[in-house]
């Protein structure tokens, strides 16, 4: 696949699969050159490009995911994904507080006082 058919796949710009590339974020199985030296990519790299996508949706930045991708340790890429768990699950606390709180504004059992609640 040429990087135009990639790009609207995954409607990632060009120029983000040309980044990710100097990055060394896609690996070289799923990229090749043809004849004319185009780029080539595996049909593969769609998957692998919304796994990164996803990546950095969870808050991994591009040198995390350069260390998922290329670091040898295997314990670092661990304690890397084991921290990322912690902080959605400390997110998922707090998300939770907002809106137990919200529903207590709705209600009128908050400190903070609105007009939520309907009075009849």
């Amino acid at each position: 696949m040429k990087a135009n058919e990639v790009s609207k796949m995954t409607q990632l710009p060009i120029s983000t699969l040309r980044f990710y590339e100097r990055k060394q974020l896609i690996p070289e199985q799923f990229l090749s050159r043809d004849a004319n030296n185009y780029r080539v990519y595996d049909k593969e790299v769609i998957n692998y490009l919304q796994d990164i996508r996803m990546l950095l949706t969870l808050g991994f930045t591009i040198q995390e995911l350069i260390l998922l991708i290329n670091e040898n340790s295997h314990i670092e890429k661990k304690v890397l994904v084991m921290e990322k768990i912690q902080y959605i699950q400390e997110l998922e606390a707090k998300l939770e507080a907002s809106k137990t709180f919200l529903k207590d504004l709705l209600e009128g059992k908050a400190n903070f006082q609105t007009h939520c609640k309907s009075k009849h």
